[in-house]
């Protein structure tokens, strides 16, 4: 279920609307040199250049789904969808799977803003 929305994806839409990507400051793709991730509903000066439409998605949840994890890049940054999954499978309790994956993100020196929500699913 994961889309990343990223600079470097979205380039042509963000060129199109008069802005322009670029890896400076530092080695992350940034709209206009500043914001690293292609949508996003503030930021008034990047505004329009940016979409703020979110990818919708109807996915089945049936016996076999266990768990979601929702974060922002700070987490994705320094992990991979599945470690992310097999951390919070391990918590029962998805509040401390939140915090588990939070901790590890920041032990990993991620350098974003780290936003965690893990949902349980019973089945």
């Amino acid at each position: 279920m994961s889309t990343d929305h990223e600079p470097n994806t979205e380039r042509g839409s963000i060129e199109n609307k008069g802005g322009f990507v670029s890896n400076m400051p530092g080695d992350v793709p940034r709209v206009n040199g500043q914001l690293a991730v292609s949508r996003a509903f503030g930021d008034k000066s990047l505004k329009s250049h940016l979409r703020s439409d979110p990818d919708i998605q109807d996915t089945y949840v049936d016996t076999n789904t266990d768990v979601l994890v929702l974060a922002s890049d700070g987490l994705w940054k320094v992990m991979g969808n599945q470690e992310a999954v097999d951390i919070a499978r391990k918590i029962k309790d998805p509040l401390k799977a939140a915090k588990e994956l939070t901790a590890e993100a920041v032990k990993r020196d991620s350098k974003d803003d780290i936003s965690c929500v893990v949902v349980r699913f019973r089945g």
